[in-house]
C-alpha cells in the first residue's frame, strides 16, 4: 500500500488555481479543504506507522477522505 500523501494539488493538478480561488472566496470550500487535510494527514500517519491504528479506524478515515474529496471535486466541477 502506498504511503504517499494525497494532497489536493496532486489530486486535482489542473485545478490548482481554482482551488486557491475557492479557498479564499468560499467558506464552505475552505472548511472542506481543512477537513480533508486533517483526515489526509491522519491516514498518512497511520499508513506510515507514525501513529498506527486498527484496520477499521484506518478504513473509516479513508472513507471520510474519499467523501470529502468527492465533495471538493463536485465544487470544482461547477
Amino acid at each position: 500500500m502506498p504511503h504517499t500523501p494525497h494532497e489536493l494539488a496532486e489530486e486535482f493538478p489542473e485545478a490548482v488555481d481554482k482551488i486557491h480561488a475557492l479557498k479564499i472566496s468560499n467558506a464552505h470550500f475552505a472548511k472542506l479543504m481543512d477537513a480533508y487535510h486533517e483526515v489526509n494527514r491522519a491516514v498518512h500517519r497511520a499508513e506510515s506507522g507514525v501513529e498506527p491504528c486498527d484496520d477499521l479506524t484506518e478504513t473509516t478515515m479513508r472513507k471520510q477522505r474519499m467523501h470529502l474529496k468527492d465533495q471538493i471535486a463536485a465544487m470544482l466541477a461547477k
